[in-house]
Order: C-alpha cells, then sequence, then structure tokens
C-alpha cells in the first residue's frame, strides 16, 4: 500500500500517473538520446572531444525537456519511465568504455562499471521469475549517478585542453567518478540485499 502523501504526490498535476502510452513526444526524444549515445562514445574514444561535448550537452538538453513535455501535456508513460533510466546506464557505460580507449580513464573503473550492471541484470532477470518489478530507486544510486553523469563530461572537456588548470580538474573530475562509482556499487549491494529479502520471503510464505 502507497503511503498516502506519496499517493497524492504522484496524482497531482505536476506527476501524473504513468499510462500505457507509446507513440508520444517524450518517448522519441528519449529514443533520440539513447541513439546519440554511440555517437558520443566513438567521439570521445576517437578523442574528437569539444563536438561529443556538444553532442552531450544536446542529449541532457533533451533529457531536461522531454521531462517537461511528458508533465506538461499530461505524456508520462511507462515506456518513457523505462527508456529513461536505460539511457542513463547506457550513457555511463558507453562513456566510461570510450574514456578508457582514449586513455582517460583507468580500464579497471570500466570493469568495476559493467560488472555492477550485469549483475543488477541478473537480478531483475531472477525477481522477474516472483513477478517482481524493479525495485524502487536508491538515494545512493540516484547520488552515484548524478555524480558519474556530472563527472564524465568534466573529464572531456579537463582532457580538451592540456594547461595546469585542466589537469587538476581532471583529477578533481576522476576523484569524482571514483566516488561515484563506489556509490554505483553501494546501491547494487542495497538492492540485491533487498531482491534477496523478497526472494527468501516468497519461499517461505
Amino acid at each position: 500500500m502507497n503511503h498516502p502523501i506519496i499517493e497524492r504526490f504522484s496524482r497531482s498535476k505536476y506527476s501524473p500517473d504513468p499510462r500505457d502510452l507509446i507513440w508520444t513526444v517524450p518517448n522519441l526524444i528519449s529514443m533520440l538520446r539513447i541513439l546519440s549515445i554511440p555517437l558520443i562514445a566513438y567521439l570521445v574514444a576517437r578523442r574528437h572531444l569539444i563536438i561529443a561535448l556538444i553532442v552531450l550537452l544536446i542529449s541532457a538538453i533533451s533529457d531536461g525537456v522531454d521531462g517537461v513535455i511528458a508533465r506538461r501535456f499530461n505524456q508520462v508513460s511507462k515506456l518513457g519511465q523505462i527508456l529513461d533510466p536505460i539511457a542513463d546506464r547506457l550513457l555511463i557505460l558507453c562513456s566510461v568504455l570510450a574514456l578508457s580507449i582514449a586513455h582517460i580513464l583507468p580500464w579497471w573503473l570500466l570493469l568495476l562499471v559493467g560488472l555492477r550492471d550485469v549483475c543488477l541484470g541478473l537480478l531483475v532477470l531472477v525477481l522477474a521469475q516472483y513477478d517482481y518489478g524493479p525495485l524502487p530507486v536508491h538515494f545512493a544510486g540516484k547520488t552515484g549517478t548524478a555524480m558519474l553523469m556530472l563527472a564524465i563530461p568534466v573529464l572531456i572537456l579537463a582532457d580538451a585542453w592540456h594547461t595546469p588548470f585542466f589537469r587538476m580538474l581532471h583529477l578533481l573530475a576522476l576523484g569524482a567518478v571514483i566516488w561515484g562509482v563506489g556509490l554505483y556499487w553501494l546501491a547494487g549491494l542495497l538492492y540485491a540485499h533487498q531482491g534477496l529479502a523478497l526472494i527468501r520471503q516468497d519461499a517461505r510464505a
């Protein structure tokens, strides 16, 4: 049962209930954002960093625009709620891959990010066998994702120029990436704990 306060806000005009819609403007924007991710990764891997930043900025703006349109014109959809986190995870994974190819990030960070997403993907599949949907997003997961999403463009920017200021900026962004990956894994462990608790509870029922 939902908490009454959450229920009230979820039905407000600012957060319409998600509907079974597919062909909406926000969903189209989300799909275009997903399609832009391989281009961003290619540009970063080939060290076309300024162009990559421009495409990444357009992608980030579109992420905000589709949410505004969805709420303003009552086009919040279940598909859109799936596409947004998929786009975020793909952007993080592909960006870290491209930054590793460009020798801007170490490869072990890519392995950590990839392994975490694989583990959570398996957890979602296992939970689906017990008729459970995706687990609620945890604060640690939101924070880790936000840190990575902010640090990635800063890393790209910092490596576009080679001056003492930008080298310092690179170190700061690298620290943010490491913290973000740490929070990413903390959230993953929390999700795993919650998921296994649900499975054990189901087994005892």
